[in-house]
């Protein structure tokens, strides 16, 4: 990679880090909350799926006017008010100011993702495209072995609002790199009279069999995947009697777990093809979901393996799947098709965070009930997931160029 390739990727990757801190925050934070609302699982499961449905929303609705403008443009508009909307759960009162500014800022985050993705798919060639992938996403497991540790700690020692006052903050100076680093990107733009009309935006999608395939398979795999995760937490707190003081060991070790283990599998995928190493951790991601859905009381060090194994298997899933999905559509579409991916995509976790809520159930004890069978229906999802990933093919198309020595940003 050329040194502005790197650097591009090093600020969408910090746009995912602060981006993903203040939407993975929020799952650990689940016993502290449910404890200083008084609330359940399903009202918990409510404000994780607010910030989804939202942001699935508010993606779908991008999807008809984002490819009308420069990718750096949109970023810019969109981080500004997810900054802002991070900043107001900073200063939330109570419980319904708290899903207020989640949704808030869950309108501006539902584009941002969509964007970055587009950026690269952009940038970088099918052949390069997993790699480039699997840099963006390490900012998953920095969030992981960072950003969640170090906002667990401020909650304890001050209180839940302080871990989105720090990433909000955060924002501000990640909102300035962009605004320096980030370039035009406006290679997708056509003139006015060649613009489709949104009702064509969509249609196109619904008429490409191989688009609806790859929109088909985010949602399978966002249903096994996030009707997990929200709840991994309080049900290890509640039922495996794990200290919730040590929640933050469980991101730490599997972050960095996957610091090394996401750009190894990003390189695989580029050698081996996108879609065998799918398959190979769609299969593997099956055991922790089981192990994890179903553990009794059990020492830290099992603990800790098995959720391990959870965060590599699953973001060794995810890597291939960024890089099929972005490839099944022209770079004057990604733009749009991105949007509507991302919003399929939070849409889907917010069905699948709020219908494992309605499944889960809370004794009198305070333990979870049926967490078991939401894990069985997760990995239902996961092995359908397949099936349909087989069926998504690349589309050609060149890449755009990141001058190695032009400057970088070219409207400001």
């Amino acid at each position: 990679m050329t040194r502005q390739e790197k650097l591009l990727l090093f600020v969408l990757a910090c746009i995912n880090f602060t981006h993903i801190v203040d939407f993975m925050i929020m799952m650990p934070l689940g016993p502290q909350l449910m404890r200083h609302f008084g609330i359940g699982p399903q009202a918990f499961g409510f404000i994780v799926s607010s910030y989804s449905l939202s942001a699935g929303i508010s993606g779908f609705l991008a999807a008809f006017v984002v490819d009308r403008f420069p990718r750096n443009q949109v970023v810019m508009m969109a981080y500004a008010g997810f900054v802002i909307g991070t900043l107001a759960c900073g200063i939330a009162p109570n419980y319904q100011m708290l899903i207020a500014a989640r949704v808030l800022a869950g309108t501006f985050g539902g584009i941002l993702g969509a964007q970055v993705l587009s950026i690269v798919g952009d940038v970088f060639a099918y052949e390069r495209r997993a790699q480039a992938m699997s840099i963006v996403m390490t900012a998953f497991s920095a969030a992981s072995v960072v950003g969640v540790p170090l906002g667990l700690y401020i909650a304890t020692e001050f209180s839940w609002h302080a871990p989105f006052l720090a990433v909000g903050f955060l924002g501000i100076g990640v909102w300035f790199l962009i605004w320096r680093f980030v370039p035009r990107l406006d290679s997708h733009l056509v003139s006015k009279h060649q613009r489709p009309n949104p009702i064509t935006v969509l249609t196109t999608i619904v008429r490409n069999p191989n688009q609806l395939r790859a929109l088909w398979l985010t949602t399978t795999i966002m249903l096994g995947h996030f009707s997990i995760i929200p709840y991994i937490s309080p049900y290890l707190v509640s039922n495996v009697g794990y200290s919730e003081s040590d929640i933050y060991l469980i991101y730490l070790v599997g972050g960095a777990l996957t610091i090394f283990s996401a750009p190894l599998v990003g390189k695989l995928a580029d050698l081996k093809g996108k879609f065998s190493i799918f398959v190979v951790f769609a299969m593997l991601s099956l055991i922790p979901i089981y192990l994890i859905t179903h553990m009794t009381p059990s020492p830290l060090v099992y603990v800790l393996f098995v959720s391990g194994m959870f965060f590599i298997f699953s973001n060794g899933r995810l890597v291939p799947t960024q890089a099929m999905t972005t490839s099944v559509v022209l770079p004057q579409n990604r733009g749009g098709f991105m949007a509507i991916n991302s919003s399929v995509q939070l849409l889907s976790q917010a069905l699948a965070t709020y219908g494992a809520g309605v499944i889960i159930g809370k004794t009198a004890i305070g333990e979870l009930t049926n967490y078991g069978t939401v894990g069985f229906l997760a990995m239902a999802a996961i092995f359908g997931s397949i099936f349909i990933a087989r069926l998504v093919k690349p589309v050609d198309a060149a890449p755009v160029a990141v001058s190695e020595t032009a400057p970088p940003i070219l409207v400001k």
